[in-house]
């Protein structure tokens, strides 16, 4: 069986329009996106020498953001950002509050699931490929974030920054793009939807 999905004023679907959409849907879908994030940062590894753990995060926050599409994704880590910034422990580690040193990868939560919900929008989640492109600019965009925020934070430099906030995830970040780049053209597929 095929699906087929209407585009919506040049917007391609996703795949949380499977459901349809209405404001009721749209909040789940938000509220959703926010416990995802949540409940998957908490498969976190701590690192002794770096206050950044290895966690599944970032595979979180990317394939929400895909899923989702732009504006429900951003709103999905705005939700998660500011529960965590009211002390609700959604941070990996079961953290809350202000004053994290990590506290700048969670900000680039919001951008990076953007910008794979804008990506999705596109159509850019239904090969593999493109897939790894957007998960890997997304881990990017949180980088971006992340280490200047931890050099601050931390009081290091720039190099000890990319150090202790980028190095160590370099490979499992690879490994949770290559998870994403299978798991979201696969539901494509697996659901019939036409290219």
């Amino acid at each position: 069986m095929s699906v087929e999905i209407a585009a919506a004023g040049g917007r391609q679907p996703v795949l949380a329009d499977l459901i349809g959409r209405s404001r009721v849907k749209d909040l789940a879908l938000i509220a959703g996106g926010a416990a995802w994030v949540a409940g998957l940062g908490q498969v976190s590894i701590p690192l002794g020498f770096t206050p950044v753990p290895i966690s599944l995060g970032t595979l979180a926050v990317l394939t929400a953001g895909a899923a989702l599409g732009a504006r429900r994704a951003a709103g999905a880590m705005v939700l998660f950002l500011a529960a965590g910034l009211a002390g609700a422990p959604v941070f990996a580690g079961w953290q809350g509050g202000i004053g994290l040193p990590t506290m700048g990868y969670a900000v680039g939560y919001v951008f990076a699931a953007g910008l794979a919900g804008w990506a999705a929008e596109r159509r850019l989640d239904r090969s593999y490929w493109k897939t790894a492109a957007v998960m890997a600019l997304g881990s990017a965009v949180i980088y971006a974030f992340g280490a200047p925020y931890l050099a601050v934070a931390a009081g290091l430099t720039p190099a000890q920054a990319l150090a202790l906030g980028v190095a160590p995830f370099l490979i499992g970040d690879l490994i949770k793009t290559l998870i994403g780049a299978g798991l979201l053209p696969g539901l494509w597929r697996a659901i019939g939807a036409k290219r």
